[in-house]
């Protein structure tokens, strides 16, 4: 197979953007050739019981208000059993065109194409992860805090770093003053992460880390809090964003060039396939993106653009598909216009079921899968009528579990006027919970599968999303397109067109250009102590005052001498961390190697 874009992968990428149902289903006829009656029954018997056997229903009776039983999976035609279709009977008549055509777009739950869920029974079986995106000040604080969302039912963890933390600097650094412990928490040193998850045995959360740049030192600080628990790094569950293209896109907080900041992720890919396999390596981002104001299409088709890119780059290190890419996984945005946003993320789980299974060949289920985290659209919040904010959560967070997420993040309402206190977070929660408990759209899958107007835009998203990804496979790749400013003038040009809709009301932002009141927000504050920083940086003088000179040069020479080679630099990052080496003494080693990236106007 191809390890980088050649005209064959190109014309591959055409050849999966073909709207052409015929042409489809004559490559897939070997899984399409039967009729939506056989199809559901082999579906039923060969992933369904198996999926069952291991996961038990969340209950044995699904049903409304009126007792109207809910059908594990609604499907097209008569019903005569709640399952689905009376699954004694096999059908002799052939497969007509619809039935065709449904089985190539849309399928079953955990079967390729994957539009209707990752997983057989979805929701049914288990709900989405409620992982509320958390931290502030410093590591004790931040802490209190996850125990306080644990206690509230929150089933597992998010955990915001603040900016020095996110492009490599330590506490007590000229370049941190002012900034530390203020949008996130502040972690320098593996005692810093030990205090973050103190009390939280970390073989029994599942934690997310959004982090970028510094990446594979924060996973090596949480792999070595683990190993002082007596967790095995290979029980360990979670993930780290480890997203740099859209850092150069939309979001900033990059430190190195773009080749050495490939190598890091592809090293974290090949250190966590053999050594912690239920760590997704990377959380490949389109929620910053739309925050940098994309529309829904540009945000599905440079996500997948950008993960295209580094399936290619773990390639050219010799790695198979196959054994990377089910440790991938995805983020994306969840706005307002709800049914658009639900048609966004079946059309992007359809589109990488293709990709990875015709562009790159991967043969494993696993490996055809989207599996995402969806946030909430902060760009959304207003801070006028900042109550408002919880109707805009409930829409986008139902957007989100109609569309399938596998874990979900919802914005608290005062977010557009500082850091959220504790009851406007557990609102947010609430908010999830009152979805997962109240209004029975989890009880099926995929629920509004068949609609007229979901199966459109899911078609056009795809349609469309496609295109810039020709486009873009037409330039050389995702890599090539950033450096030339493609996206970025695409986001530029979607954002300027956004704000001029508002200004002109031709779109109405309730409380901002339409019925407005006069009023001074009335919520609870949370502060943050600005004695933190002096704190951090005493913590820091004591660290150094205690460990070994002598060692810790030995190992920033020893990690050095390994970026200008080709080691794996996990190992090298985990035994730093333990000898009480800090992020920032990391990363301006790294540098020191590197140099730093500096963007260019376009």
């Amino acid at each position: 197979m191809e390890k980088t874009f050649t005209a064959k992968t190109a014309k591959n990428a055409r050849v999966i953007q073909k709207s052409s149902r015929a042409s489809r289903a004559s490559r897939f006829e070997k899984d399409f050739n039967m009729n939506i009656k056989d199809a559901f029954q082999k579906w039923h018997d060969s992933i369904l019981k198996k999926t069952l056997e291991k996961f038990k229903e969340r209950k044995e009776h699904f049903a409304t208000s009126s007792e109207i039983e809910i059908p594990r999976v609604a499907m097209p035609g008569r019903f005569d059993t709640p399952a689905g279709f009376d699954t004694d009977e096999k059908s002799t008549r052939p497969a007509q065109p619809a039935e065709q055509e449904y089985l190539e777009t849309l399928g079953f739950p955990g079967q390729y194409p994957f539009t209707r869920g990752v997983q057989p029974t979805m929701y049914r079986s288990r709900l989405w992860t409620m992982r509320q995106y958390a931290g502030f000040s410093t590591a004790e604080e931040s802490n209190k805090r996850y125990r306080f969302l644990l206690d509230h039912g929150q089933t597992g963890l998010s955990v915001a770093f603040d900016l020095p933390t996110q492009i490599g600097y330590d506490a007590d650094d000229p370049i941190a003053r002012g900034e530390v412990g203020k949008v996130g928490v502040s972690i320098s040193s593996i005692k810093d992460m030990e205090q973050l998850f103190d009390q939280i045995p970390l073989d029994k959360v599942s934690t997310s880390m959004t982090i970028n740049a510094p990446a594979g030192v924060l996973l090596a600080m949480y792999i070595a809090v683990a190993k002082r628990q007596g967790v095995d790094m290979q029980r360990l569950r979670g993930t780290i964003q480890n997203d740099i293209l859209k850092e150069y896109v939309a979001r900033g907080t990059y430190i190195f060039p773009p080749a050495p900041s490939m190598r890091l992720i592809t090293d974290i890919f090949s250190f966590c396939a053999r050594e912690v396999p239920d760590w997704n390596t990377i959380s490949i981002s389109g929620y910053h993106i739309r925050e940098a104001g994309s529309t829904a299409v540009q945000e599905v088709a440079f996500t997948l653009a950008n993960g295209i890119a580094y399936v290619e780059a773990a390639l050219t290190t010799g790695l198979d598909v196959d054994d990377f890419a089910g440790q991938l996984s995805f983020f994306f945005n969840a706005h307002n216009n709800l049914l658009e946003e639900v048609a966004k993320f079946r059309a992007a789980r359809r589109m990488w079921a293709r990709i990875m299974r015709e562009r790159f060949g991967a043969k494993k289920s696993s490996s055809w899968q989207l599996r995402f985290h969806t946030q909430t659209a902060g760009s959304t919040l207003t801070a006028q009528q900042p109550e408002n904010n919880v109707a805009r959560v409930t829409l986008q967070a139902l957007s989100a579990v109609l569309g399938g997420t596998q874990s979900l993040h919802t914005n608290s309402m005062d977010e557009a006027l500082w850091l959220p206190t504790e009851k406007s977070v557990r609102v947010a929660l609430r908010t999830q919970q009152i979805i997962a408990y109240e209004s029975g759209v989890a009880d099926s899958i995929d629920p509004l599968a068949g609609s007229y107007l979901i199966e459109y835009l899911t078609d056009e998203i795809e349609k469309r999303a496609f295109e810039y990804i020709r486009q873009i496979d037409e330039m050389g790749g995702a890599l090539a397109s950033i450096e030339r400013g493609y996206m970025q003038n695409e986001i530029q040009t979607a954002a300027y067109a956004a704000q001029q809709a508002v200004e002109k009301k031709e779109q109405i932002i309730v409380g901002v250009n339409q019925f407005t009141v006069d009023e001074v927000p009335a919520l609870e504050r949370l502060k943050v102590d600005a004695s933190i920083e002096l704190r951090q940086r005493e913590n820091l003088r004591k660290l150094r005052a205690l460990r070994n000179r002598e060692t810790a040069e030995q190992l920033l020479g020893r990690l050095a001498e390994a970026a200008q080679g080709t080691q794996n630099l996990m190992p090298h990052f985990i035994e730093c961390v333990e000898n009480n080496l800090t992020l920032g003494e990391i990363c301006n080693t790294l540098r020191g190697v590197w140099g730093e990236y500096t963007a260019e106007g376009f």
